[in-house]
């Protein structure tokens, strides 16, 4: 739960007078004027009420996975030669594929990852598969995983992908997050 003197603020933020915030609470409009000019200290109940009616608020109002997402997804199967790999991200103009096996998600392919078994071992390139080189699976979110939560995801993955009832629907990656900042 957040603190008293955010409520004002956040009613601002979504447009509410006092009365539309009160009323979406269950609380009177008083008991709300009171809080914000910092008169009174509410009972924990509705002060919970406030902040859930807030944050219902916050999460309609909040971009999803599914406005962000690039729907065209590339996949690279596990037994892939890397040279196929490797000739369909330069063709498409990507930097990183998902490995699937039996229409599951078992890897992840980016540049860096080839280029760093490349390194290791240049004479293998000609025979390397997609298997051998691909890197740990990446999260897979609901169409509705609010953007925070991507933000979270995305500091530790290259990529998020995005499914609905375990079908791939698309992809996203820092820059189209980048992208939605105004």
């Amino acid at each position: 739960m957040g603190q008293l003197s955010e409520i004002q603020k956040l009613r601002k933020k979504f447009h509410l007078n006092q009365k539309e915030l009160a009323n979406r609470a269950g609380v009177s409009q008083s008991l709300v004027a009171k809080i914000e000019a910092g008169k009174i200290d509410p009972s924990f109940t509705k002060a919970q009420r406030i902040f859930q009616a807030l944050d219902q608020l916050r999460e309609k109002e909040e971009v999803k996975a599914k406005q962000v997402m690039k729907a065209k997804v590339c996949f690279a199967s596990y037994n892939e030669p890397l040279k196929e790999v490797i000739k369909t991200m330069k063709s498409k103009g990507i930097s990183q594929m998902p490995v699937l096996q039996r229409e599951k998600v078992i890897g992840i392919l980016s540049e860096s990852t080839i280029l760093n078994k490349i390194a290791e071992k240049p004479e293998r390139v000609h025979s390397l598969k997609a298997e051998e080189v691909m890197e740990e699976a990446p999260p897979i979110v609901s169409l509705n995983t609010s953007m925070h939560t991507l933000l979270e995801l995305l500091r530790s993955h290259s990529i998020v992908l995005v499914a609905e009832k375990g079908d791939i629907k698309g992809l996203i990656s820092k820059s189209d997050l980048l992208e939605r900042i105004e």
